[in-house]
């Protein structure tokens, strides 16, 4: 069996939300604790991560320093996240591994992400992302290209495009590393966002990918049985925050879609987990999962969390 493990922000951070080195080593090692349970239980694993609290890091220096060196661009950022992530995913992995007596290595792969060159979102960004910044001090980055929207008293905020993955370009160089033995660590942050040219050659663009969304082509081109996408809570629920709140167990595709048109997901946090999962199966995938990161080792067998499957 095989099973594309995709790890939200709460996999990378500590409990508050704090985003330090530290609290980025601490949690990740934690999280790959029952990743090696299932690599020891024979379950072939790929791992793919979001990066959204540390691509906030980077916007964050970018804005200190832009007066004095140009920002780094988003695709920019996202490589270099999936680098530092993926490096300290592959030691801590090893680690739990080495723990279980099992010699197995772990690769990362920074993996790029073809989106449409014509994507309507990348002409017109309407994703926010990092702080509210006060007039004067977004004019400089405005001035460096980048597009900021005044939002009222808290300030003015960046729109970045968020376009639709289309291909994940370096799916093949992970599955020749897969059929190798590695357990691999790929596409963070949904990819690094490229578009191709007519002469053929592929070059970075301003925008940033769902990593959810991401993960399920991820998958599909990997031909995996499972996606399992790991969060902070133990799954779905419908009619959220409402006395009628209930959690949902498991569900086929078309019911799943009923409940997302009906509005129950929340578009920023639980709507692309639900699309993502939705994608998957529709795509042949047998089932996926949305479930807390201490449930991953029980997702791959048991129908724990929400759990998406075919419809009958």
């Amino acid at each position: 069996m095989r099973v594309l493990i995709a790890l939200g922000g709460n996999a990378m951070t500590s409990p508050e939300g704090h985003a330090r080195p530290e609290d980025q080593i601490t949690a990740i090692t934690q999280a790959m604790e029952p990743v090696a349970d299932l690599i020891a239980s024979g379950v072939d694993v790929v791992l793919t991560h979001g990066n959204g609290p540390q691509v906030g890091n980077l916007l964050v220096k970018n804005e200190l320093a832009a007066s004095v060196v140009p920002p780094v661009t988003l695709d920019w950022c996202g490589a270099q996240t999936q680098g530092t992530i993926g490096f300290v995913t592959v030691n801590a992995l090893q680690r739990a591994l080495h723990g279980r007596g099992i010699d197995r290595q772990a690769a990362a792969v920074v993996t790029r992400a073809r989106v449409d060159a014509d994507d309507p979102g990348l002409a017109n960004p309407t994703k926010p992302i990092g702080r509210y910044l006060p007039r004067d001090e977004a004019q400089v980055l405005i001035e460096h290209g980048q597009v900021w929207e005044d939002r009222g008293e808290r300030g003015w905020r960046r729109m970045v495009a968020s376009p639709e993955p289309r291909e994940i370009l370096d799916a093949p160089a992970v599955s020749a590393l897969i059929r190798a033995g590695f357990v691999v660590v790929a596409n963070g942050g949904g990819g690094i966002p490229v578009v191709r040219d007519p002469d053929g050659t592929v070059r970075g663009v301003e925008a940033v990918i769902d990593k959810d969304l991401g993960a399920a082509l991820l998958a599909r081109m990997l031909d995996v049985d499972t996606l399992v996408i790991a969060t902070d809570v133990d799954g779905a629920v419908l009619d959220y925050g409402t006395p009628r709140e209930r959690a949902l167990g498991l569900v086929d595709v078309p019911t799943m879609r009923k409940h997302a048109a009906e509005g129950h997901f929340a578009g920023g946090s639980m709507g692309p987990k639900v699309e993502a999962c939705c994608r998957f199966v529709e795509n042949g995938g047998r089932r996926a999962v949305i479930t807390s990161l201490g449930r991953i080792a029980d997702a791959v067998s048991d129908d724990v969390g929400t759990t998406v499957v075919p419809a009958a």
